[in-house]
């Protein structure tokens, strides 16, 4: 591939093989003037649908730049469904839980507000932009989907049982990860939650909850006291080395 093939972006166009298209224009920006690219110069870009494709850079004018794709570099490969729940925390440690969760295979992250949760609010349009940038960086080929903010009452209420819910239990009545993710691996569990407390922890009342649902398993992630944002790459981490995509 030519100079500048190391850039790659997400595009909202369905892509294939001749088709042709102006990017938007935050990605003429980005290429124009940051990245100083010129014409037939060639760029990786991927649509979360049909894989990921080398674009050649076909005409540049002061506010867009048009691409022709030319070929197919990887078919399109589903992330296996692995979502991630936690209470929103204050805005850089929440960017690092979605740039995180999106390199370590989350498929649907979810907001969910707890009683002790530092805020209520979720910029969801910012969230999807982070997980953009990180699919990017990363080499993924799909988007992981954000939802809106839900409370816990009603997650749990209105759960979808073909996936299995692990809540991070920091009272050491769970047990171990490496158990808890072990079992699940040799029990056939292939679409699993995780769920984050807020900083403050989950109140006795959603632990009862919780506990009392047969859908969802404690885990505990040892005798330290983990930040919710290392909580929740630990989680993730953990779930792909013991049952995840990283034993493919």
């Amino acid at each position: 591939m030519k100079k500048k093939s190391k850039i790659r972006l997400y595009c909202h166009h369905d892509l294939s093989i001749g088709s042709v298209f102006a990017l938007e224009a935050d990605q003429s920006h980005y290429l124009c003037h940051v990245m100083k690219i010129s014409l037939n110069n060639e760029i990786l870009v991927f649509d979360g649908v049909n894989g990921e494709f080398i674009a050649s850079i076909a005409q540049i004018s002061k506010k867009s730049v048009i691409v022709k794709i030319i070929e197919k570099t990887r078919p399109f490969i589903k992330t296996p469904d692995t979502w991630l729940l936690f209470a929103p925390l204050k805005k850089d440690q929440t960017d690092f839980v979605i740039q995180k969760a999106t390199e370590l295979g989350a498929t649907c992250i979810v907001p969910v507000i707890t009683q002790f949760s530092i805020t209520e609010k979720a910029k969801t349009q910012r969230f999807l932009a982070q997980a953009i940038e990180a699919c990017e960086q990363c080499r993924r080929l799909d988007v992981p989907e954000i939802k809106e903010p839900v409370s816990l009452n009603k997650l749990v209420s209105a759960w979808n049982k073909d996936f299995h819910l692990f809540f991070m239990d920091e009272t050491l009545q769970a047990d171990c990860v490496y158990e808890v993710f072990n079992h699940a691996q040799s029990s056939g569990i292939r679409k699993a939650a995780f769920l984050i407390g807020p900083e403050g922890g989950f109140s006795d009342e959603e632990l009862s909850l919780l506990r009392n649902s047969d859908f969802a398993t404690g885990v505990c992630l040892g005798k330290r006291i983990l930040r919710a944002e290392t909580a929740a790459v630990a989680a993730l981490a953990c779930w792909q080395a013991i049952a995840g995509d990283w034993r493919i």
